[in-house]
């Protein structure tokens, strides 16, 4: 096998590993750890520190350690997280959240570094394009890392269906469920009971292994990359001053179009976060078991993975446009029906189409904001998508923030809002757009002394 395929493989099944742990622990945090919301407020804060990373830690650690070396100890932060769970207080989990979020944005740019240089030393020994060489690394990447949130919540599911602790939920209990939920600080004393502690122990103990095995997998099986291959990333990194790139992310809000997509960037976290912190609680947990949470959740991953990869080949053929709109029907639809929707045990279909919606939805927030981000700023795109990181991260912890404190019906009508102001502003961005693009085509013509034609695609 070639050297930096290999490598390739080693990062994505590592990253596999690492998240199947992650992901599972983070949709089951409202409901395992619910007594006076530790499970939400540790995911808070978990994005808090996350911002705080993201403007300061990777261009350092890359440099001082290499990306081999700060990939494999920002893994250790996710296992701390997992031993964190053993003993859930607020002395443990919020820690281990706030080393868990110090890791993350060094984890995910030393990821990216690694398969850039790896992509680009692969394309100057075969003679080929560069980028071709780094889009397919990073495909595979994503074809493997994507079926994290499958085995994660299908391992959850598994292990906690075992519980001998079931009890029948009765009428009373199902009116505590669902928008207008009442706000107490158990998952659902009255309903479902909490798995055993030796059945909490045994899913801990399967995640904990997993993020072992990935540090493992990275530390034996993967190259650090050679001084000469790194220096010329390395100067990318030193080429701005640490000052300059923290300043450059906020100096962009200077553009109008950056400042109008703050709401659309932020709703990706108020949606992601209610469903993994809200829906997960208040309506499958209540109602059916904190079993049932890895199922619903594989149904969510399952969906969001097959429409992000349809969303972006048609995208070409449709436009973003008519995405957008797909995403806002649906989402709307989904909002308006979980105010009205009672949720009970015998309508167990119902329980997995909001969150197959949903996921639909998703992957038309992800890939499409994505991209739009690239194609309005491509002459900025590291402060760009610096904005990107740091609004959608403060979205989620606004949503998590606010998770324990206010009941699901309130919550719903924030996300309503949120989402229609998010439509509203990025319609003023396409407005924009249009304008300038008008008025770049009427420049054109006037110095070609006539018409000319021009296709555009948004």
């Amino acid at each position: 096998m070639e050297k930096n395929l290999k490598n390739v493989l080693v990062i994505s099944f590592g990253f596999l590993l690492l998240f199947t742990a992650y992901g599972g622990l983070q949709s089951l945090q409202s409901s395992l750890n619910s007594e006076e919301g530790l499970g939400v407020a540790s995911l808070s804060v978990l994005y808090a520190a996350l911002i705080l990373s993201s403007m300061f830690l990777p261009p350092i650690l890359i440099e001082k350690l290499g990306c081999k070396w700060t990939i494999a100890i920002s893994m250790c932060c996710y296992i701390a997280f997992s031993l964190g769970n053993f003993y859930a207080s607020w002395y443990t989990l919020i820690p281990t959240s706030v080393i868990l979020g110090l890791g993350g944005a060094p984890l995910w740019s030393a990821k990216c570094t690694y398969l850039t240089i790896a992509g680009t030393s692969y394309a100057e020994k075969a003679g080929k394009n560069a980028k071709d060489i780094i889009n397919q690394y990073f495909g595979i990447f994503f074809l493997v890392f994507q079926s994290s949130g499958i085995w994660g919540n299908l391992i959850s599911s598994l292990i906690l269906s075992q519980s001998s602790n079931k009890v029948e939920i009765s009428e009373e209990d199902l009116e505590c469920c669902g928008a207008y939920n009442c706000l107490t600080d158990t998952t659902n004393t009255t309903g479902p009971a909490k798995p055993s502690n030796s059945l909490i122990y045994t899913l801990l103990g399967v995640y904990t292994a997993s993020g072992v095995l990935a540090v493992l997998l990275v530390i034996i099986f993967l190259d650090q990359i050679k001084s000469d291959q790194a220096e010329t990333e390395k100067e990318k990194l030193e080429a701005p001053s640490f000052w300059s790139t923290f300043l450059a992310t906020f100096r962009h809000l200077k553009d109008k179009r950056q400042c109008l997509l703050i709401p659309l960037t932020m709703y990706s976290g108020f949606e992601q976060g209610f469903l993994s912190g809200d829906y997960t609680k208040v309506y499958v947990t209540c109602a059916l078991g904190i079993q049932y949470v890895g199922y619903v959740m594989i149904c969510f991953a399952a969906v969001n993975s097959l429409c992000s990869l349809l969303f972006g080949k048609i995208s070409q053929f449709t436009g973003r446009k008519l995405l957008f709109a797909l995403a806002t029907v649906t989402n709307t639809a989904c909002i308006i029906a979980l105010l009205l929707w009672k949720p009970h045990p015998k309508q167990l279909a119902v329980f997995f189409v909001f969150p197959a919606l949903w996921g639909l939805s998703d992957a038309v927030w992800q890939t499409q904001t994505n991209g739009l981000y690239g194609i309005l700023f491509e002459k900025h795109k590291e402060a760009a998508f610096a904005n990107y990181r740091l609004w959608e991260s403060l979205g989620f912890v606004i949503a998590f923030g606010y998770s324990t404190k206010l009941q699901a019906y309130i919550k719903l009508y924030i996300l309503l809002s949120v989402l229609v102001l998010s439509m509203v502003t990025y319609g003023a961005v396409e407005y924009l757009e249009a304008k300038s693009s008008a008025g770049i085509s009427t420049a054109t013509k006037k110095e070609n002394g006539g018409p000319q034609s021009q296709e555009t695609r948004m």
